[in-house]
């Protein structure tokens, strides 16, 4: 058989496998139709969850602070930081979190930072045990410091409201 009619043969017994399996680049795949797609996800034995390093961001989401004093402080050196999933907010900096990726013990994070009119690039690796976060510097000669997490801040009730009037009956 020459190369050619192979070719051909290929071309017809791939045109005949019916339409692609392949979504287009504009809409979302189709979902998987297995056992194993639709069987819930497991749950983690009990005491085992938002403490264990790396399970997800509520292990690193919050206010914390080198000083468990500092957790009241709003503005100054003296006051907690704020993390979230996309910001790393600091004392005269702020951080955009660009990448975040989970490693053995918790989570590295690449983070665009700018402080007093520069623009800076840092890594970070955030390993939370309980209320303790152990943040290493990983381009500042891996230099370490340890957080408490700060309490979350009480809710603020709207201010109460006044019932409307009534207004007076027709006479």
């Amino acid at each position: 058989m020459t190369v050619k009619r192979l070719a051909f043969l290929s071309v017809l017994a791939l045109a005949g496998c019916g339409p692609s399996e392949t979504n287009p680049p504009t809409q979302p795949a189709a979902p998987i139709d297995t056992p194993e797609a639709e069987a819930p996800p497991a749950t983690p034995p009990p005491g085992v969850g938002s403490i264990m390093p790396g399970s997800g961001p509520q292990t690193f989401v919050g206010r914390w602070a080198a000083n468990a004093a500092w957790c009241a402080n709003t503005q100054g050196a003296e006051r907690a930081i704020e993390i979230s999933t996309t910001r790393f907010e600091g004392y005269e900096n702020s951080c955009g979190i660009q990448s975040i990726r989970q490693v053995s013990d918790g989570y590295q994070a690449s983070l665009v930072c700018a402080a007093e009119g520069q623009t800076s690039n840092e890594q970070v690796r955030m390993a939370v045990h309980g209320d303790a976060m152990r943040l290493t510097w990983l381009n500042r000669n891996n230099a370490v410091v340890t957080l408490a997490r700060c309490p979350a801040p009480p809710e603020t009730a709207p201010p109460e409201t006044a019932p409307p009037e009534a207004a007076p009956p027709p006479s």
